[in-house]
């Protein structure tokens, strides 16, 4: 029968947890002070203990530094209703096995603790995820067949100075196989650079690609190089091509055509010698048959195409993925989180219509946020029904998350944008709730 102590000043939630967790079948020892509680540290060992944080004139800090320095390998659950970004940080630093915010479902409370169990029976370790060696320095990852064939397109690509149009649903990697194909071209020391069309107004997308002489229109107070000047002698990546509003499509025929550039104002053509790498999330063919892009442009841009397979098409690379992005974020984070063969297996299972990218969030914010540091089957479901109703309801998080919005915020040292990318929520939604919270 495991042994637990209580530390909880308030009498009816003390009284509520040695009900249920005696019901579990623990044996239960509940004080309500810090003094209680360090002396009861100092005679016995408890395998793990539960402490609120705000408790009297010390807090449950104190309590964890005490079970920690009397019984290293214990866990400490720490809980508070009101906590704050320097409780979390210093809960975290002084090792405690995990943090609830209040209030809480006890069947929350006696999961941690069934977590806390495992952690000393060796059953993480049996079930963690076999790690996988000499993984490649690159996210181009993959080693299912669909993947080595696109290598063998590269390699054969890469060298000539073709047009590669690269096909594909949105986060599957096509700024990757981009970069690639410079890497491997002889281009590769010149520049590399990527426009993504799609972002760009349509208005100014022309002296983004162009350039601009001073005095062209109004603002135009000096001479600004476009994009294929930058990139002489280099690759232009031009993504999401098929959103190239139809007027434009004749003058980058026209450049595709002559490799010829017209600033806005200038009276000259210049000639420029760069290769052009062009991706699409679209059906481009149904473009052209709807005339919604122009038939020239396209032959001219599919000269050499890749397909790349949505990550469902090559789920067999998902371990392979998974580990890449663990390692990353471990080091990143200077964390020591576990997958589990049961979460592994979750992941598996999902069928990722945000494809790699999707994948890549969830692992950065699973790294960071998987309780005990493990990452098993019930942290990616729930992270997996985070993300779908986010995605069909509704943009706010629980108030439960917000210990786990202080936890991301403390990862990335306050930086909000990359917060609320980690988290999977628009970066207005975090503002108004740590405008809610006082932070």
């Amino acid at each position: 029968m495991q042994k637990l102590l209580i530390v909880e000043d308030d009498a009816s939630v003390r009284s509520t947890m040695v009900t249920v967790l005696e019901l579990e079948g623990y044996a239960v020892e509940a004080v309500s002070s810090t003094r209680e509680a360090i002396s009861l540290l100092e005679a016995h060992p408890y395998p793990i203990v539960i402490s609120d944080i705000y408790l009297d004139d010390r807090t449950g800090i104190d309590i964890l530094k005490m079970a920690r320095l009397h019984n290293p390998d214990g866990a400490v659950i720490l809980m508070s209703g009101r906590g704050s970004m320097e409780t979390v940080m210093a809960a975290t630093s002084g090792g405690a096995f995990d943090y609830l915010a209040k209030p809480f479902e006890m069947s929350q409370m006696i999961d941690t603790i069934k977590r806390a169990e495992k952690s000393f029976t060796g059953e993480e370790d049996e079930d963690e995820a076999q790690s996988i060696d000499d993984l490649p320095d690159t996210e181009m990852i993959g080693s299912s067949p669909r993947m080595v064939d696109i290598y063998k397109q590269i390699s054969k690509v890469a060298p000539t100075d073709a047009t590669v149009l690269i096909e594909g649903e949105t986060g599957t990697g096509k700024d990757l196989i981009a970069r690639m194909i410079h890497r491997n071209s002889k281009r590769a020391a010149q520049p590399f650079v990527p426009v993504d069309c799609g972002a760009i107004a349509p208005s100014l997308l022309e002296s983004e690609l162009f350039g601009t002489l001073k005095g062209a229109y109004t603002g135009a107070d000096r001479d600004r190089m476009g994009v294929f000047e930058a990139a002489n002698n280099g690759t232009v990546f031009l993504d999401e091509i098929g959103d190239i509003e139809f007027g434009f499509q004749l003058k980058l025929l026209r450049f595709m055509q002559e490799r010829e550039i017209r600033p806005l104002g200038s009276p000259r053509a210049r000639k420029v010698d760069v290769r052009v790498v062009a991706a699409t999330n679209r059906d481009m063919q149904k473009m052209v048959d709807e005339q919604k892009f122009r038939e020239d442009l396209w032959y001219r841009l599919n000269v050499v195409r890749i397909s790349v397979p949505p990550l469902c098409e090559r789920s067999s690379d998902i371990p392979l993925l998974v580990q890449y992005f663990l390692t990353r974020y471990n080091g990143r984070y200077s964390l020591d989180t576990k997958l589990t063969e049961s979460g592994l297996k979750a992941m598996e299972q999902y069928s990722w219509p945000g494809n790699i990218r999707q994948l890549q969030h969830m692992m950065e914010r699973l790294t960071i946020l998987a309780p005990g540091g493990r990452i098993d089957q019930a942290a990616v479901r729930y992270a997996i029904e985070q993300m779908d109703s986010r995605d069909s309801a509704s943009e706010s998080l629980a108030d439960t998350e917000t210990e786990q919005i202080r936890r991301v915020l403390a990862a990335t040292n306050g930086n909000k944008s990359k917060a609320a990318k980690i988290l999977g929520i628009e970066r207005k939604t975090l503002y108004r709730k740590l405008e809610r919270m006082g932070l």
